[in-house]
């Protein structure tokens, strides 16, 4: 009898793009594609956590109810010098559904990748609580602050390995489907004509960061309004082209090495590193994209 072949799913970092991946995750079901195994990393690292823990559902329902309001009640400004965001309130949201769970705990083999701030090492999450996993892997330098584990300070595993093919085949994946959320991001124009809404929320981010902090904290500190905000770049429209420029380098050269049976790349360009309202179209990216590529899988598994 012919061993089954065990599926997969490598899931990469995109930040507001990474909620494709429940669309990518409910097309392989709907087709009846097993996920034997899944690895994330950052936004991908929370989305397949929560579907190894059974509460996809849950994590889309709120995905596809969120508007820029709700995202700005979850942005819990940090005190800290570390980043402009703590993360708990992300946290909390996990812990009320999912407790202390340990991956070892959860519903099929899970991974999750983070970098040693200290060394540049990749870390692999395997074992442990789920939520630290979770939160190391998504701690986007200067937008979140970094996750501390013993004397270790680990950010953002989208920084040295954006889909982690690497880690889904030291689990024992025998076919890899991987999902790159950042083909076409480096070449994004962040004053695109219909970017408007996004910079809007941006420029709002930004504003609450302003007040909240730096007003409470520093009252000496006299703040200046920006003229022509709508023609020159903010704060985190620099970090963000910054970002997709790096992961999109660093994307090519792993996928080069880490090669995957089965690439979707959904068209998530339009979507901005903040855009989380935006989950509707985002997630029908990623079902789509999944769904023209599933004769590739079956041929893989035939």
């Amino acid at each position: 009898m012919r061993k089954k072949k065990r599926i997969g799913l490598a899931l990469g970092s995109g930040s507001a793009r990474g909620w494709s991946h429940i669309g990518v995750i409910k097309c392989l079901k709907e087709a009846g594609i097993p996920i034997n195994l899944l690895c994330g990393s950052s936004m991908g690292a929370v989305v397949g956590g929560a579907y190894a823990a059974g509460i996809l559902n849950a994590l889309e329902d709120l995905a596809r109810d969120f508007s820029w309001i709700d995202f700005l009640k979850f942005m819990d400004v940090s005190l800290s010098r570390r980043g402009l965001l703590e993360g708990d309130r992300i946290t909390d949201f996990f812990r009320e559904k999912i407790s202390n769970r340990l991956i070892e705990e959860l519903l099929l083999p899970y991974g999750a990748v983070a970098v040693d701030m200290n060394t540049g090492k990749e870390v692999c999450f395997r074992k442990g609580p789920l939520l630290d996993a979770m939160r190391a892997s998504f701690s986007l330098p200067g937008l979140f602050t970094p996750f501390q584990r013993g004397q270790q300070w680990l950010i953002d595993g989208g920084l040295v390995n954006p889909v982690p093919v690497s880690l889904c085949r030291a689990l024992g994946a025998d076919i890899v489907i991987a999902v790159n959320l950042n083909d076409g991001i480096a070449e994004k124009n962040i004053f695109r004509k219909n970017g408007q809404n996004n910079k809007a929320i941006q420029d709002k981010v930004i504003d609450v960061f302003r007040s909240d902090f730096i007003s409470n904290n520093f009252p000496f500190i006299k703040i200046a309004d920006t003229p022509q905000r709508e023609k020159t770049p903010n704060m985190i429209e620099v970090m963000a082209k910054a970002i997709y420029i790096m992961q999109d380098r660093i994307t090519r050269q792993r996928l080069l090495v880490d090669q995957p049976d089965v690439l979707i790349s959904p068209p998530l360009s339009c979507i901005g590193l903040l855009e989380f309202h935006r989950a509707k179209e985002t997630i029908d990216a990623g079902w789509n994209s999944t769904k023209e590529f599933l004769p590739a899988i079956f041929e893989h598994l035939s």
